[in-house]
């Protein structure tokens, strides 16, 4: 590779990062982090109340509880967040002043990417480290490395939601596209499901058309071990590589998508 083929990657790069950037602190100062508070106070009352519920079952339920709090808190970042990214830009009127300047849709896209999953990283991380101490506090048996692994895949999922969000905001309004947004996650949560339905319909019409809905909705199955992670039934490392790749492929490719949307838009 030429020097003059290096500084070109190194600026896309850098003016991918400088849009991420933004993002990051203009999320993070919508004080979008005192879910993080919400997210302790509500494990502490889980942890004070669950004993006088359910005391043969508490801790289960606790562990349960904590990994379930985190994907909802997640899901509500990722799609309202996401989905407004692109039009409080064009609502604004910043987006003329962005795409004056050196920078192309695609990099704009991938740089709001950037910025609000790592948002969702230190939320995720945030969230992970309160239920570990209250977990510890309130000695329950778990396994650290299933807790982990449950929590990285639920960023690649949450991730992949986020990039589901900016395509849906790049093509509609806020409104349709969280509407939008959601209705994929429900049916994501459930793609494999409409496979094994097509199949006991024994329509080839309808079998064909449950098919083609998996191959095109994503499997966030794959990527939800919240219960694997409570029963200690976490995969073997060959399939958590298999499941993160394709976390990976879909992201890439729904971006793709949504950049080259964005790319038709006339402002």
């Amino acid at each position: 590779m030429n020097k003059s083929a290096v500084t070109g990657v190194g600026s896309t790069v850098g003016r991918i990062g400088a849009i991420a950037t933004n993002v990051f602190r203009e999320v993070i100062r919508d004080r979008i982090l005192y879910l993080v508070g919400f997210y302790a106070l509500a494990m502490l009352l889980a942890y004070r109340l669950l004993p006088e519920i359910a005391a043969a079952t508490e801790k289960k339920i606790l562990l349960d509880l904590g990994l379930a709090a985190m994907a909802v808190l997640g899901l509500i970042v990722a799609i309202f967040v996401g989905t407004n990214l692109i039009n409080k830009e064009i609502e604004k009127r910043t987006v003329f002043v962005l795409i004056a300047k050196p920078v192309s849709r695609v990099e704009f896209i991938i740089g709001k990417h950037w910025g609000l999953s790592g948002v969702l990283a230190v939320l995720v991380t945030a969230m992970t480290a309160i239920n570990l101490a209250i977990l510890y506090v309130a000695k329950v048996p778990f396994s650290v490395r299933d807790l982990l692994i449950s929590s990285s895949f639920l960023f690649l999922q949450l991730s992949l939601i986020t990039a589901i969000a900016l395509g849906f905001g790049v093509c509609t309004s806020s409104l349709l596209a969280t509407l939008f947004t959601f209705g994929v996650f429900l049916m994501g949560q459930f793609s494999q499901d409409l496979v094994k339905f097509g199949k006991l319909a024994k329509n080839p019409s309808i079998e064909a058309a449950t098919q083609g809905l998996y191959l095109v909705l994503p499997d966030l199955s794959r990527l939800d071990l919240k219960n694997q992670a409570v029963y200690n039934l976490i995969p073997t490392a060959d399939v958590l590589v298999a499941n993160a790749s394709y976390a990976v492929l879909y992201i890439v490719f729904v971006l793709a998508i949504a950049a080259l949307l964005f790319s038709t838009r006339e402002f």
